[in-house]
């Protein structure tokens, strides 16, 4: 009998390492009926938590990404309209151009009637002896809604002066006031946020 490397008999005719190929294989099979299959490598377990940062399905990526797009898109129209100052145009923002728009909307500006004027005089083009009236009369409206912004103009000039300080009032105002004055009222963007007559202090 032969003595094995862990001290037991092993038969005559097998050498010390057909033992322990022997041995092997009986640890092998008892850790495969413990866990039912081998312990796997790093490397197979980095293998199998690899996602890919882009799906696969382009045409399902692409609409994902319209989708949020489109989202942000009216993320910001809304916002835009209820005056945040975050998606206002450069143009828009700042707290004198808040203060005319305010201004302008508190009051009451001929140029609000200009468009609807301007309807009314194409209807009645198709009345006989009746156009040239109502073209004088658009011309005549016409001249008062640029006089009324003239006078707005200086107002709000005057008023940013007061508030803001003479040296500090930026460029534009009194032309983005006349502007806004000309636009209908429902029509104006960002969309009024004071009440007729509510003037801002």
């Amino acid at each position: 009998m032969a003595r094995t490397p862990n001290g037991k008999s092993a038969p005559l005719g097998k050498s010390e390492g057909d033992v322990g190929s022997e041995l092997d294989g009986v640890s092998g099979e008892g850790m495969a009926s413990g866990k039912g299959r081998p312990t796997p490598t790093r490397r197979e377990r980095e293998a199998a938590n690899i996602r890919p940062l882009i799906s696969n399905d382009r045409k399902a990526a692409n609409k994902a990404a319209r989708a949020k797009m489109a989202q942000a898109r009216e993320k910001a129209r809304i916002g835009m309209a209820n005056g945040e100052e975050r998606y206002l145009p450069t143009r828009d923002r700042g707290p004198q151009r808040k203060y005319i728009r305010d201004y302008v909307d508190a009051r009451f500006s001929a140029g609000e009637a200009l468009i609807p004027l301007m309807f009314l005089v194409i209807l009645t083009t198709f009345v006989p002896g009746v156009e040239v009236y109502s073209f004088l009369a658009l011309w005549a409206f016409f001249i008062i809604a640029v006089i009324d912004c003239v006078i707005l103009g200086v107002i709000v000039k005057k008023k940013l002066a007061a508030r803001f300080g003479a040296d500090k009032v930026e460029r534009g105002t009194k032309w983005y006031a006349a502007m806004r004055a000309l636009q209908l009222r429902p029509m104006r963007l960002p969309k009024p946020q004071v009440k007729r007559w509510n003037y801002p202090a």
